[in-house]
């Protein structure tokens, strides 16, 4: 519990510092959003198995051609969740969450994909398995679905790290379309945290197992602790991202400012992992600002 608090007190101060330093430099802001596109549709989608690496999926949206042959669905993935994700960033604070909201981006992502399926939730003997969880049926999604918004609503009084992981634990168990239930999820993440005026996250491929673990830690024993962390670390990570441009520092590879301060590498690893440094991962490259 100790630890918990500790790190919500620490979100909170970075929050507090990101809303001084973000004045006068709206742009700055909208660069460094625009530059982590890439990423967060690399990460969302590897989750998800896509055999994409970043560099290609850079390649992707930029429309340059890759060294490779990639299957159309994968292209696709790609180019719609850039869409999605440049979409939500700007118009998230002008709608509330609600479920014709999860539809149309639903219908964003997999347009071209399944559009047999794309923008609507599962009907009829529409069932679908994640590992040995089976979905609930799809008479029970719609009212799954308020209940799950009305308890976000109406717990605006915890802290947001609980509150975006236990909505995000109970999407991915409803489960409620056929197909891109992982990415939609992750980009509803996003999309709440932005209408609370927090800065957006990127749950990194690297840590898929820590992930899924944290679904099967919700499914067996109800709880939320894993997805708390995940959640928790991701956003620190972010303003730390942040703050160091906004601040102005010097950024650097935590290999060289571990050189310069004579300060062994591995140790600032493991803080930076634990985000108890004010380290940030940037394309695969542990960085902080001087």
């Amino acid at each position: 519990m100790a630890k918990t608090l500790s790190i919500l007190g620490k979100i909170h101060l970075l929050r507090e510092r990101y809303y001084q330093a973000f004045s006068k430099k709206e742009n700055l802001i909208t660069l460094i959003n625009e530059s982590e596109v890439a990423e967060q549709v690399y990460n969302s989608n590897a989750i998800e198995n896509s055999t994409l690496s970043l560099e290609e999926t850079e390649k992707i949206l930029l429309q340059i051609e890759l060294d490779r042959y990639i299957n159309e669905r994968e292209l696709f993935e790609a180019k719609n969740l850039a869409r999605v994700v440049s979409y939500i960033d700007k118009k998230a604070k002008e709608q509330e969450l609600h479920l014709e909201v999860m539809t149309f981006l639903h219908k964003m992502l997999l347009s071209n994909i399944r559009d047999d399926i794309a923008g609507r939730f599962r009907k009829d003997n529409e069932y679908v398995r994640v590992g040995n969880h089976i979905a609930p049926a799809p008479h029970e999604l719609l009212s799954r679905l308020e209940k799950m918004l009305a308890e976000y609503q109406s717990t605006n009084h915890k802290p947001i790290v609980e509150r975006i992981a236990k909505l995000h634990l109970t999407f991915e168990y409803i489960h409620p379309f056929v197909d891109g239930n992982g990415r939609i999820g992750r980009v509803l993440n996003n999309y709440l945290l932005i209408r609370e005026w927090y800065v957006p996250i990127n749950i990194k491929f690297i840590d898929r197992k820590l992930y899924y673990d944290a679904f099967k830690e919700f499914d067996q024993k109800g709880k939320t602790d894993i997805m708390e962390g995940i959640v928790a670390r991701s956003l620190t990570n972010s303003y730390h991202k942040r703050l160091a441009y906004l601040e102005g520092k010097e950024i650097v590879p935590l290999r060289e400012f571990a050189r310069k301060q004579g300060i062994s590498h591995s140790n600032l690893i493991n803080k930076a992992n634990r985000q108890t440094i004010e380290a940030f991962l940037d394309k695969g490259v542990w960085k902080i600002g001087m």
